[in-house]
């Protein structure tokens, strides 16, 4: 296996840089650059020289033998002066080194998962954690990334191990096609493991925690869309004018609130009367804006709008507003007034939505082969078939090896680690 390397740490200029180096020639890599290997687990000052012994930098070096590394190989750190020239060159005499290559995206954390120190799900949680931009994405990424979700599916997994154990002993002691050597707790056992794995999908996606709490907001041309969005935003991403139909494509701006991340989308105002192309596909858009969002403000005539929107009272700093009768909220995006009182409700609102302290959120993949795995232990109910039984459990455990990693396709993995940086 080719030894990898890989700058680690944050763009030079930089006060430090970390540059790692992992497989089976990270100690003859260290030989060569310092002239000797450190004593494992310990920083050491080293004068680090190209082959012609010519000085690079004088930095820390550090010696991980594996398989006990964040890789599950050897590795090896370089922690450098921070500069640019410093790092090409300490790279460049790297790649000259048999059996060392540069690292590509995400190779650090596949080589973890394939050496069983991290599992899929966990690998999950740290592309998540490296992205994250708020508080609450910090806190449902870490968890991941520490095995919560993991340590569930492994609970579970042992579980229907000892289930699939209790047939197969029922099986040896009775006829083929009866079942009645199980004990009578069998299928209650099986009940509650279906009821634990369905509190497990209700937790909120993490579609919604990663992309933000979608707002969209809707109305007719002129209805003060825009000023409010640039309000909510505090920026002027969207442009102002008194002119009908200014805005004709959707503008979409992410913002943190409290901690919690939203997605806020301006759009064309809707008419049915428009004769301009542009502008119809602009307000084709804006209809599939308000079927996507989470929560609709609607700014235009009370009661027009979409379904469970939130009725707007907007421009409230004008004489010549429209008045609602029910509006939740009274704003002006000129003076200020009620704007702090929606911001709240939407963070409240978005609140419930996201994931509370101690709660996973789950992906796409995730879910699906949770669903898998629900289905097949609901399918148990009514059966006596001894078969039957036992190859819903099998589903079941597949569907749980498949969410952790213990079987993967090449894609799977690609399209995960594909997402994370070079160096990590």
């Amino acid at each position: 296996m080719d030894t990898i390397f890989a700058l680690s740490s944050g763009a030079p200029p930089a006060g430090i840089a970390v540059v790692r180096i992992s497989g089976p020639s990270a100690g003859m890599a260290l030989e060569l650059l310092a002239g000797r290997r450190p004593p494992q687990r310990r920083a050491r000052m080293a004068g680090l020289r190209d082959g012609e012994g010519v000085l690079l930098d004088q930095g820390l070096v550090l010696w991980f033998p594996g398989p006990n590394t964040a890789t599950g190989e050897d590795l090896a750190e370089l922690h450098l002066h921070g500069g640019r020239a410093v790092v090409a060159a300490v790279e460049a005499e790297l790649g000259r080194m048999d059996g060392l290559r540069r690292a590509m995206p995400g190779e650090f954390t596949r080589r973890a998962f394939a050496n069983g120190r991290i599992d899929l799900a966990e690998a999950e949680g740290l592309g998540d954690l490296l992205a994250a931009e708020t508080e609450l994405q910090r806190r449902a990424a870490i968890g991941l990334a520490g095995g919560m979700l993991s340590r569930k599916v492994e609970g579970w997994r042992e579980r229907l191990l000892a289930l699939s154990a209790q047939l197969e002993a029922a099986l040896d002691f009775e006829d083929e096609d009866d079942v009645g050597g199980l004990p009578p707790s069998f299928s209650d056992e099986i009940a509650a493991l279906g009821r634990d794995v369905a509190e497990a999908l209700a937790a909120p996606a993490a579609e919604l925690l990663r992309e933000g709490f979608r707002v969209a907001l809707a109305g007719p041309p002129n209805a003060g869309k825009s000023t409010l969005f640039n309000a909510l935003v505090e920026s002027e991403a969207a442009i102002t004018a008194p002119l009908a139909g200014t805005t004709r494509d959707v503008l979409t701006r992410p913002v943190a609130l409290a901690g919690i991340p939203f997605t806020f989308v301006d759009m064309a105002g809707l008419r049915s009367d428009s004769s301009d192309a542009v502008e119809a596909i602009g307000i084709e858009r804006a209809e599939a804006e308000i079927a996507r969002a989470d929560i609709v403000l609607w700014l235009g005539p009370e009661g027009e709008g979409p379904a469970n929107v939130w009725e707007i009272e907007a421009q409230c700093d004008r004489a010549d507003h429209a008045a609602k009768l029910a509006a939740l909220f009274r704003v002006s995006a000129v003076t200020g007034e009620g704007l702090s009182d929606l911001k709240q409700a939407l963070i409240d609102e978005a609140g419930r939505a996201m994931p509370k302290p101690g709660e996973t959120a789950l992906n796409r993949r995730q879910r699906d082969l949770l669903g898998e795995a629900y289905d097949a232990l609901a399918g148990i109910e009514g059966q006596v078939d001894p078969l039957i039984l036992a190859e819903h459990l099998r589903q079941a455990r597949l569907a749980f090896d498949r969410l952790v990693g213990r079987s993967s396709t090449e894609d799977v993995l690609d399209t995960l680690f594909g997402r994370f940086c070079i160096g990590k």
